[in-house]
């Protein structure tokens, strides 16, 4: 499997050669859906909290007489009912994460990066490098490929130009190849690699 290779004017210069195992794979999609959800969940803090009725401060005494007031019968001021009262059900700190294992991972991510290709949404960079370290430098980058919707840039290695020039731009997402991940695969429009970023993934997921 080939694809092209773009400089960051939109201009062809290559072609590049892809490894079939990473980018040629059969498309799942419940094993991605499941890959997703673990991953958002495993992202929950779980620390809300909030005080049941014989948690709130306070004491239990009848606030009136059951009869002759005009008032509802109530036992406690501490219910949910009053101002100040505990919580029905109140939300305790859990912990929200699911485990999945390596080998589903490994599949969930070469099926996504596989469907994304087969869909015309994965663009490859000969580099991705900045004169300066300015917004619209990368805004330059994405009038020229004219990327509207969310764009996820893989770099090879960490850039800290390119992530404080692309930190004003809401729709981008930049990553490392050894950080990607599946969810940003997904909810991002278009992923975008440099060719050592390429090389990279496929040291790390071929068979």
């Amino acid at each position: 499997m080939k694809t092209k290779v773009y400089n960051m004017q939109n201009a062809e210069v290559a072609e590049l050669e892809l490894n079939d195992s990473v980018f040629g794979a059969e498309y799942n999609e419940a094993l991605i859906h499941q890959v997703v959800v673990a991953q958002d969940a495993n992202l929950r803090q779980g620390t809300k909290s909030t005080l049941t009725r014989s948690e709130v401060r306070g004491h239990a005494k009848k606030p009136w007489k059951q009869k002759h007031t005009g008032h509802a019968r109530q036992g406690s001021t501490k219910g949910p009912q009053f101002v100040g009262g505990g919580v029905v059900f109140a939300p305790k700190p859990r912990d929200f994460s699911k485990r999945v294992n390596k080998f589903a991972k490994r599949a969930a991510f070469v099926s996504a990066l596989s469907q994304k290709l087969a869909q015309n949404e994965v663009v490859v960079l000969d580099q991705f490098k900045l004169a300066n370290a300015k917004t619209k430098e990368v805004q330059a980058f994405l009038d020229a490929f004219k990327f509207d919707k969310t764009v996820c840039l893989v770099l090879a290695e960490k850039n800290d130009e390119v992530l404080r020039a692309s930190n004003n731009i809401a729709r981008v997402d930049v990553t490392t190849a050894n950080l990607l991940n599946v969810s940003e695969i997904v909810k991002n429009k278009v992923v975008v690699l440099t060719t050592d970023a390429v090389k990279s993934i496929e040291e790390a997921y071929a068979e």
